[in-house]
């Protein structure tokens, strides 16, 4: 969702919340008693907030005509993307298990600005990297790469490869991570993304 300010949120809260009680949106005038602003100040809110595509107007000439974008994510309400964070399991030796009263949300933690996607992969290339046949990789959108990273290649021939990248003295090597698979040297590859995560669901 667009960044919206805390007044801004503060109308998308009241606009929820009055058509989950009436049945219907609030007007300008009503909105600007809730917040104790003018009617001038809460066209300005509006007005920004339908720019980001957060609010949407139905018809032109009702003073009921607020309607909420599906792109609305409300600070108060859960997201699929969250989960609780209860404590800490040992993968070692075993811990005292504390609890913990936090969560993790994907999508702050792989906040989607436009420079990130999402690929599924196929092959056991890359198994020693713990990236895995069925799992998906979260890539940062980027022509660069340093070496070492793990890249998505797009290789001369239209096809594109998950591998560790290497630059070399008159070539590029991309190192499968997979010792029953062979390097792959080549001349110049387009770089198209670099991983930054990798989910799994079992």
């Amino acid at each position: 969702m667009q960044t919206v300010t805390p007044r801004q949120m503060e109308v998308l809260l009241y606009v929820r919340d009055y058509r989950v009680k009436q049945g219907y949106s609030p007007t300008m005038q009503e909105i600007g008693n809730h917040l104790h602003v003018s009617r001038v100040t809460v066209f300005e809110h509006i007005g920004a907030l339908e720019k980001k595509g957060l609010l949407l107007r139905g018809l032109k000439h009702s003073a009921r005509s607020l309607q909420l974008s599906d792109d609305v994510a409300f600070p108060d309400e859960p997201r699929g993307t969250r989960f609780p964070l209860a404590g800490q399991i040992a993968a070692g030796e075993p811990i005292e298990a504390v609890e913990q009263n936090e969560s993790i949300d994907l999508e702050e933690m792989f906040a989607n600005t436009g420079e990130t996607f999402c690929l599924r992969v196929t092959g056991l290339s890359m198994i020693d990297e713990q990236i895995r046949d069925g799992d998906y990789v979260i890539c940062r959108r980027t022509r660069e790469a340093s070496d070492g990273e793990t890249v998505v290649a797009l290789l001369d021939n239209g096809e594109a490869t998950l591998k560790k990248f290497y630059r070399e003295a008159d070539r590029i090597r991309l190192q499968p991570a997979n010792p029953d698979f062979s390097p792959i040297y080549a001349d110049n590859v387009s770089i198209q993304g670099v991983v930054i995560g990798v989910i799994r669901k079992f």
